[in-house]
């Protein structure tokens, strides 16, 4: 049962990280300048004569050994392949960690800008930990929900006046 809860709020958090954060269309886009930038370093390589970039496939390993930091990728014989391996350096480093910032914070920062949704995801919980509660909480918890049904029905009787 716990495990099944578990999966529950894992499959919501994947779903709010998608629908309310940056990350699915900056992870695109990483991957189509990941694509475009490898094209390039592998073109202006590819005739070079020492060149360690000898294929498409080594060029798409060169760009993630550049972008991600890891200090493992071969330097581009051709001052134009540099170029265009610095540019993709920066750039996708960027985008990188910059999406992973910027999903860590959308994420955390939601709540707090849709106190509403927090509401709601705060009586999803607690709903699904009923069968933990005393009696004395599942009595609070009736008054509770007797309450805001009262609520929900004054607005609804206020919204159909106007």
């Amino acid at each position: 049962m716990r495990r099944l809860k578990s999966h529950t709020r894992f499959k919501r958090f994947l779903k709010d990280v998608t629908a309310h954060t940056p990350f699915t269309k900056m992870v695109l886009l990483l991957m189509v300048l990941w694509l475009i930038f490898s094209a390039g370093i592998y073109f202006a390589e590819r005739d070079i004569e020492g060149a360690s970039i000898h294929s498409y496939g080594h060029a798409l390993y060169w760009g993630v050994a550049a972008f991600s930091t890891a200090g493992i990728a071969d330097t581009p014989a051709s001052s134009i392949a540099q170029f265009i391996g610095g540019i993709w350096i920066v750039l996708g480093s960027v985008l990188f960690f910059g999406t992973i910032v910027a999903t860590v914070t959308g994420y955390f920062m939601r709540p707090m800008q849709r106190p509403h949704k927090q509401i709601i995801d705060t009586v999803e919980y607690n709903l699904e930990q009923l069968d933990d509660l005393s009696i004395d909480e599942l009595d609070l918890l009736k008054e509770t929900v007797d309450t805001l049904i009262a609520h929900v029905e004054h607005l609804k009787k206020k919204q159909s006046v106007k």
